[in-house]
């Protein structure tokens, strides 16, 4: 499977137990140890360790054993490592505390939105900026009509 098919199938996955802020990083061209991260945010250390746990279950059914785990004593954080795709499931106060968005922010990214919201609600084109210190992309994405 490709690593950012993988990274956003393991995005996808954090929906289920509600995360939410999802993020991917892609660190190809910044990093050798990983492709991707894909970083979450979750309201309590219940909630975190359910996300890992799904993420962890899904893929192990599918023969995708994660190759190291930490975090799972405070589960403020807890990192998921599949070598070419670290997942950070993060406590939303230890997300702003840690920033990694910023510590990695000349990696290109992008938001993952929940498939289900994206299914229930009424949907308008927006033009969002993906950026990186390298290049700048405006794409056309639906965006939610909602406030």
């Amino acid at each position: 499977m490709d690593t950012k098919v993988f990274a956003e199938k393991i995005a996808n996955l954090v929906f289920n137990k509600k995360a939410y802020d999802v993020k991917i990083l892609d660190l190809k061209n910044l990093a050798t140890f990983a492709d991707y991260f894909v970083i979450c945010s979750a309201d309590s250390d219940t909630q975190v360790k359910a996300i890992a746990d799904e993420i962890d279950d899904k893929l192990r059914d599918e023969g995708i054993k994660c190759w190291h785990k930490e975090g799972y004593t405070a589960l403020q954080w807890v990192l998921l490592d599949y070598v070419d795709v670290v997942v950070h499931v993060f406590r939303k106060e230890a997300r702003e505390f840690y920033n990694l968005e910023k510590l990695w922010g000349d990696a290109p990214s992008w938001i993952v939105e929940d498939p289900a919201l994206k299914k229930s609600e009424p949907q308008k084109e927006v033009k969002i900026k993906e950026t990186s210190a390298a290049k700048t992309k405006t794409t056309t994405r639906r965006k939610s009509t909602k406030s």
